[in-house]
């Protein structure tokens, strides 16, 4: 009899969450994305008049990024960084970062940021502070491609160092901000960010995303990303 009852219990707690993820979601995301395009239209507009102005190269940054169930698809961001840029010193940093699960005392900081990025212009370092080159990714959103909220998408280099765990991460769409980004930004070694996402994919509610998206801006004014 108990077993009954908590099987019942747990198929409405899987019901509750696939209405959600399917249904509700997805619908919340298209009109989420759509109001914010409109009242953020003339912060566009500033920022890509800043970024031709302030270096050669086009305004929009595409890379391609891994996201739900592991496929590949065109990010967009505002450009922050010289066009032509050598990679291979992100990737590099980015890679050993996740093989070692390195923490950021390891290195002698608070957090795990490449410093002194050569790759990002000055006002590519004020737009990423304040975590607005991240804005067109609400088209991405429109797409389908992303969520308002969820794991970051992963770069193509993460992607090839992960090890089997670290790809459950992918089970749901990418996002633009997150559980990790709002607790733990950058500040926890790369394992312990993949468990908050696995945290989150767990406890995926509609109040879980409101809360979230409430403490976003607050981190983006804390300059924290």
């Amino acid at each position: 009899m108990r077993l009954n009852t908590r099987t019942q219990t747990l198929g409405k707690e899987l019901s509750r969450h696939n209405v959600y993820m399917i249904l509700i979601k997805p619908l919340f995301d298209i009109l989420l994305s759509t109001t914010l395009l409109i009242l953020t239209s003339p912060l566009f507009l500033v920022i890509a008049l800043g970024i031709k102005l302030h270096s050669k190269g086009p305004v929009f940054y595409r890379q391609q990024r891994v996201g739900f169930d592991g496929k590949s698809f065109e990010m967009l961001k505002f450009r922050s960084m010289r066009v032509n840029a050598d990679q291979k010193l992100h990737q590099q940093y980015v890679k050993t970062l996740i093989l070692k699960n390195t923490r950021p005392e390891e290195l002698g900081t608070d957090n795990l940021k490449l410093a002194s990025d050569p790759r990002i212009t000055g006002l590519g370092k004020i737009l990423r502070g304040f975590g607005l080159d991240e804005l067109p990714q609400l088209i991405n959103v429109l797409r389908g491609e992303m969520s308002i909220v969820g794991p970051r998408p992963s770069l193509l280099y993460e992607y090839e160092v992960y090890q089997p765990w670290h790809k459950k991460r992918l089970q749901v769409l990418p996002g633009i901000t997150g559980l990790w980004q709002v607790t733990a930004h950058n500040q926890v070694p790369f394992d312990e960010m993949v468990k908050i996402d696995l945290d989150y994919i767990r406890n995926l509610s509609f109040f879980l995303d409101l809360k979230i998206m409430i403490l976003t801006p607050l981190e983006m004014l804390r300059k924290k990303g």
